[in-house]
């Protein structure tokens, strides 16, 4: 009977502790100049006490065991300490007051500074700053309920190690922001690459879109979801399992020195679809040979640009580098001791699961030994390894509506903040009509969680993408920033033009910096309150025809518009009623655009850098802001 008691008194006295959420912890920045909840669980009616800057803080447990402590506004500064007691005592350390921004979208938010290394290596070597901070959200979803808490994740100031686990774009905003005002600044890393924004909208706030409410009611009790992640994960191992038990590179050992005299050629880089082995997809191997003279260093490391989809490189026959999917730069340093004098030779084994297999042109491809660069691109041999059918296409379960904000963005919603920044869009290309909605529904469903009527929301415009076109086209790409650009009708809002820093053949472009700092220029104007600062290129404001002419007005223009790169404007098309666009003229006069062509009498619409990659697009403001794309007529 005593051991029954004993077991029970401990079990209580478990459940009595505290429990705070991974957002309240060690190295947390709370909100600046507002107040600021600090909240966790305890056994139900448990006295809960806080002592926080020479002050005690009390309150008791709800029937739920959930408790709520509301402190008062705090100036920027710290560290400071704060202490919690009930059954037991938590002590939280080095704790900042500052500007807390949530950082939200895809992969081009979440893509990190380990992903930029070779890129900016002089800012990541400088990143000691103990008053910048980021708070990684584990990437997960879940459709049943909102979460509370999240399974990991912990404070992290910046240093030369830590920096590579943040967001490049959240980073270099909080460097602009703390740079300019010396004021605390912590980053919630909250995103997720390939999510749609329906993805992370409320269960409530979905219910405006159908179709969306409907596909979230199929997953919410977890049931299909386990189904279908069973199922491609079956499809995708089998499919790997047949590809390696067929490949004779495996079976032969093609990583090493072979004969290879009946190999056919390509040029590198390149896809294979394009040439004589055709568009298949499976495992095709590559070789390249060079030839070194003595040997000093004892580092080196092969970049291979990017691949289509996974590849596994060898030199000499030793294992160097592996990535399992197309977007990641292949940069694979190694120990130089396997070079050897003479003749080297390469080994790449390619796999492609479905699409174009091969290297994405317009890249680098160089073999690095201290001061040497070999040059890679060039005559590579090839042999089929396996001929595979296309993988068939994965359901990601975790990009359906609702799923993202239930685990990524519900348990923030406790924990005041100064702002958000949103880059996402690319995933939402397929439908651009219905974005304007999407957003203006995910902006008044995440003020309305944390309670701010006006809560800052930035957001980060498409960048140029994909081929070039001689002539004016449809764009989806084009659409979704004509519909990013309506976000801005929302009150509180700001966007980053970024038209001219993409790579046409790289969804996830390395300039990040200059993303940042454009986000931090309209964060400084809107929410910092620097009204006179020019914190965006050129925004169409408004049109008027007069004859063949159409006079386009812009806000945002500074000091004044500029044509940057060339001497003429580019990237304007112009319509009649018919519809059909083609290249007009365009010149500047004062703050405004004068469009025109001979071959349109009646023009009645207008578009500039209305394509995937507006490559020519150079209409600027003189602080050197593009001017966002957009699309306007005649009313």
């Amino acid at each position: 009977m005593k051991k029954i008691i004993l077991a029970i008194l401990i079990v209580f006295n478990a459940n009595a502790q505290i429990k705070l959420p991974r957002l309240i912890s060690d190295r947390m920045i709370l909100q600046r100049d507002t107040k600021v909840n600090i909240w966790g669980w305890a056994s139900p009616k448990e006295k809960i006490e806080l002592n926080f800057n020479h002050k005690t803080y009390k309150t008791i447990t709800s029937e739920d065991g959930k408790w709520l402590i509301q402190l008062p506004s705090q100036n920027a500064g710290g560290p400071y300490e704060m202490t919690l007691k009930a059954s037991n005592i938590i002590t939280l350390k080095n704790i900042l007051f500052g500007d807390v921004w949530v950082c939200s979208g895809q992969s081009n938010m979440q893509l990190s500074m380990e992903r930029l290394k070779y890129k900016y290596q002089d800012y990541i070597a400088k990143a000691e700053n103990p008053n910048i901070r980021q708070f990684l959200v584990p990437n997960q979803y879940f459709f049943e309920r909102e979460n509370t808490d999240f399974s990991s994740g912990e404070w992290i100031a910046a240093n030369p190690n830590s920096v590579l686990k943040f967001s490049g774009v959240a980073y270099f905003f909080a460097l602009e922001i703390y740079e300019k005002y010396k004021i605390p600044i912590g980053i919630i890393n909250s995103s997720l690459g390939g999510s749609p924004a329906e993805a992370w909208i409320s269960e409530e706030n979905i219910k405006k879109f159908p179709d969306y409410y409907q596909e979230y009611l199929r997953f919410k009790d977890g049931s299909l979801e386990k189904k279908i992640d069973e199922n491609d994960d079956k499809v995708s191992s089998e499919w790997d399992k047949l590809l390696d038990e067929t490949d004779p590179g495996l079976k032969n050992k093609w990583t090493a020195e072979i004969d290879n005299s009946d190999w056919k050629t390509m040029n590198i880089p390149g896809y294979w679809a394009d040439g004589e082995l055709g568009n298949i997809n499976g495992s095709v191997w590559f070789k390249k040979e060079f030839t070194l003279e003595k040997i000093k260093e004892n580092q080196a490391k092969i970049i291979l640009g990017r691949i289509v989809d996974a590849d596994s490189v060898f030199v000499n026959g030793h294992f160097v580098g592996t990535t399992s999917y197309q977007y990641p730069p292949r940069i694979y340093p190694f120990d130089a001791n396997i070079l050897k004098e003479g003749k080297n030779e390469i080994t790449v084994r390619v796999i492609s699961n479905s699409g174009k297999g091969g290297f994405v042109p317009d890249k680098r491809y160089e073999l690095i030994i201290g001061s040497q660069t070999i040059d890679l691109k060039g005559i590579w041999k090839y042999k089929l390894g396996s001929k595979m059918l296309p993988l068939p296409e994965q359901t990601f379960v975790r990009l359906k509506p609702v799923g993202l904000y239930n685990a990524m963005i519900a348990p923030l919603k406790n924990y005041a903040i100064k702002g958000v920044l949103w880059y996402q869009g690319e995933s939402s290309t397929k439908k651009p009509s219905e974005y304007l909605a999407l957003m203006e529904t995910l902006i008044a469903n995440w003020r309305a969680q944390w309670k701010q009527e006006k809560l800052p929301f930035l957001l980060v415009q498409l960048t140029n993408y994909m081929e070039t076109k001689s002539e004016p086209v449809e764009s989806n790409w084009a659409a979704l920033r004509q519909q990013q650009l309506n976000t801005l009708k929302i009150p509180n809002t700001g966007m980053a033009v970024t038209i001219d820093l993409g790579e046409w053949n790289d969804i996830h472009p390395l300039n990040k910096y200059d993303v940042g700092k454009r986000l931090s220029l309209q964060a400084r104007k809107l929410v910092y309150g620097e009204k006179n600062l020019v914190a965006s290129g050129p925004l169409f404001k408004s049109i008027k025809k007069e004859g063949n002419k159409l006079i386009l007005s812009f806000s945002d223009v500074g000091t004044g518009l500029q044509i940057k790169n060339g001497n003429e404007l580019k990237e304007f098309a112009i319509a009649a009623n018919d519809g059909k666009f083609i290249w007009a003229k365009a010149v500047i006069d004062g703050d405004k655009v004068i469009v025109s062509s001979d071959l349109v009498a009646n023009p009645v619409k207008v578009r500039y850098a209305w394509a995937d990659n507006p490559v020519k697009a150079n209409l600027y403001n003189k602080e050197n802001l593009p001017a966002s794309p957009f699309e306007a007529d005649i009313k």
